[in-house]
């Protein structure tokens, strides 16, 4: 049983991280585009004063410190402001956006996991053959490959050459076709591409700590001795090494939270997938930094509540950490 006093003392770790965050955030923006606002600049007739009244309007015009504490009051209160293209809630743009980036984020991480702990067990239990070596430069590459290259092959392959050739093709980008899609198999084999390279991350992380789990758990005493009963290698490796070799492994699905908002920015743009990351990357090509703003502020909630989550986790095995 986890104590109440860890419990709490997490919780109020978290508080001062999610303001610096902020704050951060909040001043790079304010120096880089001060109080600009979008859109005034098509039109040429606007008068200086009417600039002057509606940045005024807007508080601009305040002191950063009192716009930080104004817009982190509101974010207290469900408010994370407004946009400067379209005046819409940041937070109604969030919510739009937020199922088309789980969607392709849980599909990445279902893949990833589904070949990563495999590749982790096969590399352990083949540790220093051939095997081992190419299975671990698949993982590394996962790691080194920047994902924008690895998608833009992708699309080259899968998309172009294939359609080129003959050969039944994926779509380069979007959620849906155009012209007659919707359906959950258009949305499906849209997904395909997106989800592949993403879950590229995945399978590394997991294979690699999959791998190293395995190896410990292969050479504890409790395997050396369900060898010694006889049983056999298939139920050794399943049953005893493998299932204990991903225990830890629970603690790193709280680290993946904030991944599945803010870890596929660039496949969403590579991909043109309509998500929370290429609306980020969109307006602050605007200067529309409320909703980036926002944006961050959100990935860094799910940052806190993915760290918060593992710790627990880790604590629930481990009960000599949550009694500190």
């Amino acid at each position: 049983m986890v104590a109440g006093a860890y419990v709490l003392r997490r919780v109020l770790l978290a508080v001062p991280t999610v303001v610096g965050v902020t704050a951060i955030t909040f001043l790079l923006l304010m120096l880089t585009i001060g109080n600009y606002v979008p859109g005034l600049e098509l039109n040429s007739n606007i008068r200086p004063e009417d600039i002057a009244r509606l940045r005024q309007n807007m508080g601009l015009d305040r002191p950063l410190a009192v716009q930080y504490g104004v817009w982190l009051w509101g974010v207290l209160h469900g408010d994370f402001g407004r946009s400067l293209i379209d005046g819409a809630p940041v937070l109604t743009h969030i919510l739009q956006r937020l199922p088309n980036t789980l969607e392709l984020t849980v599909a990445a991480l279902v893949l990833g996991v589904a070949a990563g702990i495999p590749i982790g067990t096969v590399a352990a239990l083949r540790r220093g053959s051939a095997v081992d070596s190419a299975l671990t430069a698949i993982s590394v590459a996962g790691f080194a490959l920047p994902q924008f290259w690895i998608g833009l092959i992708a699309v080259l392959i899968f998309s172009v050459s294939f359609k080129a050739w003959g050969l039944p093709w994926f779509p380069a980008g979007g959620v849906i076709s155009p012209v007659g899609g919707g359906d959950p198999i258009d949305r499906l084999i849209h997904l395909v591409l997106p989800a592949s390279v993403l879950s590229f991350r995945y399978l590394s992380v997991w294979s690699r700590y999959t791998r190293s789990g395995m190896i410990e758990a292969l050479n504890q005493d409790y395997v050396r001795t369900a060898r010694a009963k006889g049983l056999t290698e298939y139920r050794v490796v399943l049953v005893h090494a493998l299932r204990n070799s991903l225990l830890p492994l629970v603690t790193l699905a709280g680290l993946e939270l904030p991944g599945l908002v803010s870890g596929s920015v660039v496949i969403e743009v590579v991909f043109g997938w309509p998500g929370i990351g290429r609306l980020a990357f969109e307006r602050a090509m605007q200067y529309d930094y409320t909703v980036v703003l926002g944006i961050t502020t959100f990935a860094a909630f799910l940052v806190v509540l993915g760290n918060l989550l593992a710790d627990l986790l880790y604590a629930t095995l481990d009960p000599r950490v949550g009694q500190k």
